[in-house]
């Protein structure tokens, strides 16, 4: 999922706007590494929590108490499908 959003990125813009696209999700990623339950919760499950990458990138994701797992990524411009 990452690496397709990375190379359609990079297709579309350039290698140097993937780079930073990834930087800001693994950034991110270590956010919620440290502190799980530092994005709210989702309004259609409590147990899946909404974080944000950029301005146009949310993910969705899950808590348990041994991982955290990325469910997917979301363009905020698309119209929500639930």
């Amino acid at each position: 999922m990452l690496v397709s959003i990375s190379l359609f990125i990079e297709q579309k813009w350039s290698l140097n706007q993937a780079e930073i696209f990834l930087t800001k999700c693994f950034n991110t990623f270590e956010k919620i590494k440290k502190q799980p339950y530092i994005f709210k919760a989702s309004t259609f499950d409590q147990s899946i929590r909404v974080g944000n990458i950029s301005k146009q990138c949310a993910f969705f994701y899950q808590v348990s108490e041994t991982d955290i797992t990325i469910l997917f990524m979301w363009d905020n411009r698309q119209e929500p499908i639930f």
